[in-house]
């Protein structure tokens, strides 16, 4: 388990993630006139929140108006490197210059009982609101059942849990991730057609991400809107959907399977960089060359994004996740405060399809990622460095993509 908890003299000695980025997106390049202006907590908005935390520094304010721990609980490190590598370090940075002392951002590594223990162990030492990201609605439902039973408020981080009782939703839109890896994986089959005749019948074996995570099922459902009708019109083949799952080799053995009974498959729906990871590697050690066997991806790994300007994945759902994390911050801050957020800041709602209730929301914009913007985006944002992405092997691809 992964744990943090901070004390004055740990802020004083903690050098902010934000000095090491100097650079900043065309996201939040729009928002840079925005947060010139002075940010009050009534009229904060998404629009607000960008790369350099602005938004936070002005929300001190409402800081000192609440009282007890802000505690953040992730779920895992395996089915994403994000959680460890952004969402932590962007929580930190948010609190932090918000001037919130008491705080902590754990790792539950995949453990539901993990989960649970520190969620009691949050509530017992202090905090007053939580933020969850569970890998399964049954452990965040017993969760939040636990926080209200001790008056501790709880928002629901990246995941919705269904059948829950949190006072509010932070995540991006993802049916919109999923439509644009439908999106994405069409317009990568037309262009590497000339590579691959066989293209001119895609023949698609659909993945999907665990069963149990809501997410994964908004994600199929925006993909799935736009391959449905190619498969219905009989212009795309599915040859098969496996059960689905976050665990990388599971997807692999799922795709292995799926793939030798579909030999003539020739592309492939893949929901997130990491099970792409090993599945492209099967792929190369069959003799697959570049630019021939369109497949999708999520999260804008180092990974993920080398195989994208190798010609082994079309593209990646890049997810800005220092926006997700200013919002959880900023939403602990009023719940922490006992105020209500503005009506500003609360941009959508999404369905509780067990409760049957609409659950108010912060919902951020992802990007679908391709060499041709991966300047403009990752590196911009520093999310990944040229250095990192242009290594070795991938010093060519690189400089044929204008990469620096």
């Amino acid at each position: 388990m992964f744990r943090y908890r901070v004390t004055v003299a740990a802020v004083l000695g903690v050098a902010l993630v934000g000095g090491l980025f100097a650079s900043a997106s065309s996201s939040s390049a729009k928002t840079a006139t925005t947060a010139a202006a002075k940010i009050t907590p009534s009229n904060l908005t998404v629009a607000d929140f960008n790369r350099t935390f602005s938004a936070m520094t002005d929300l001190q304010g409402l800081r000192k108006q609440g009282k007890g721990a802000v505690d953040v609980i992730l779920p895992d490190t395996t089915s994403s490197a994000r959680y460890t590598e952004f969402d932590a370090p962007y929580l930190k940075e948010a609190f932090q210059k918000a001037g919130l002392v008491q705080y902590g951002v754990q790792n539950a590594q995949g453990s539901d009982a993990t989960f649970l223990t520190d969620a009691e162990a949050d509530i017992t030492n202090g905090a007053t609101v939580l933020a969850i990201d569970p890998e399964d609605s049954g452990t965040g439902s017993q969760v939040e059942s636990y926080a209200a039973a001790h008056g501790v408020k709880v928002i629901d981080y990246d995941r919705l849990t269904l059948g829950g009782t949190r006072a509010y939703y932070v995540s991006f839109n993802n049916v919109n991730v999923g439509t644009l890896l439908g999106k994405g994986l069409v317009s990568c089959v037309a262009a590497w057609k000339a590579n691959n005749p066989s293209l001119a019948n895609p023949k698609v074996i659909v993945m999907r991400g665990s069963p149990t995570d809501n997410n994964a099922t908004l994600f199929a459902q925006g993909y799935l809107a736009v391959l449905n009708p190619l498969f219905t019109s009989g212009k795309w083949s599915e040859v098969a959907t496996p059960a689905g799952t976050w665990d990388p080799p599971t997807a692999e053995t799922e795709f292995q399977q799926s793939f030798t009974a579909n030999t003539d498959t020739n592309a492939a729906l893949i929901p997130n960089d990491e099970n792409g990871a090993p599945i492209i590697q099967y792929l190369q050690t069959l003799g697959v060359k570049p630019e021939t066997f369109p497949t999708t991806g999520q999260d804008a790994t180092l990974v993920g994004l080398q195989n994208i300007i190798s010609g082994y994945q079309c593209g990646t759902v890049y997810k800005p996740i220092y926006l997700e994390a200013q919002a959880t911050a900023a939403l602990s801050l009023y719940l922490r405060a006992g105020k209500t957020p503005p009506k500003s800041l609360i941009n959508g709602s999404v369905e509780d399809t067990v409760s049957n209730t609409a659950v108010p929301s912060v919902l951020d914009t992802p990007e679908w990622v391709t060499p041709a913007n991966m300047e403009k985006t990752i590196i911009a944002d520093n999310f990944v460095t040229a250095a990192q992405l242009c290594a070795g092997q991938y010093a060519a691809d690189c400089t044929k993509y204008k990469i620096h």
